[in-house]
């Protein structure tokens, strides 16, 4: 008879967070399909992507260098440090799975709220006819959700090494198909070996400076929400449009979920070894 090891709580997540994931991965294969993009393409102005790319650089330049402290003011961030050595505490001694999840739930609470923040906020823009105006306001509600969800892993984000992949992970959030594959085996790749690096980043750890990767999140944001930027910019009509700013944020904030869950637990099982 085959002797079957009882499977840790670690474990149990890690097998639950590889469900999550390829989930996530499904949907990033389908790619855009909307007729509605397919027949805006035809109208877009060209130059509207070189001004978004801009206007996404500019808006993660002034967030990272002027943002982070009025971000912070908007969430009890002491709070929530002593909300996670706390459930850190009791999952050491209740070795349970529901001591496990207690991350996970909280990091999909905090993006629960910022969800509901950033619809009121992209339908409201869109009803006054602002698409380049907002991008500042969306790109602070989408770096709140992921700084809120770090901190639910214990992770910090202030250091320039952890903008680094927090700018990683929205870029690989939206992208699509082939692209997301790549970029997404590349951030696990990089998150493994973060974590054997005794799960920190150093000074010079990553092969690109913060700009550039900067440039990069830009790019991918604009490109993916050229269309509904382009409709926002419209007085009513651009409620549609404001209505897609709340779906990029989810889509970010569940893709954040699932690579700060992945370090995390990755951290756990080596601990285990």
């Amino acid at each position: 008879m085959a002797i079957t090891t009882k499977k840790t709580p670690w474990e149990k997540e890690w097998i639950d967070l590889q469900k999550k994931e390829a989930r996530f991965t499904h949907r990033r294969k389908e790619g855009p399909t909307s007729v509605l993009m397919q027949k805006l393409d035809k109208v877009v102005p060209k130059k509207l992507s070189g001004t978004l790319n801009a206007a996404f650089y500019k808006a993660f330049a002034v967030v990272f260098e002027k943002g982070t402290g009025i971000i912070e003011k908007t969430y009890n961030k002491e709070k929530k440090e002593t909300d996670f050595k706390v459930n850190t505490y009791a999952s050491e001694i209740s070795d349970s799975r529901r001591a496990a999840k207690t991350f996970t739930k909280q990091a999909k609470s905090a993006k629960g709220l910022n969800l509901l923040i950033s619809s009121v906020e992209g339908v409201g823009m869109g009803i006054a006819g602002s698409a380049i105006p907002d991008i500042p306001v969306f790109i602070a509600m989408v770096l709140k959700s992921v700084y809120e969800i770090a901190l639910s892993y214990g992770y910090e984000y202030r250091s320039d090494e952890e903008k680094i992949f927090i700018l990683k992970i929205i870029e690989a959030a939206m992208c699509d198909e082939d692209e997301f594959m790549q970029k997404d085996a590349a951030l696990n790749s990089d998150i493994h070996g973060i974590v054997l690096n005794g799960d920190f980043i150093g000074e010079g750890d990553w092969n690109i400076s913060k700009e550039d990767q900067m440039k990069r999140a830009a790019a991918a944001l604009s490109a993916e929400m050229i269309y509904t930027k382009f409709v926002q910019g419209f007085f009513l009509v651009g409620m549609v449009g404001g209505i897609f700013d709340p779906i990029y944020v989810n889509r970010i904030s569940d893709y954040a979920v699932l690579k700060y869950r992945r370090r995390f637990l990755e951290g756990k099982l080596n601990h285990e070894k």
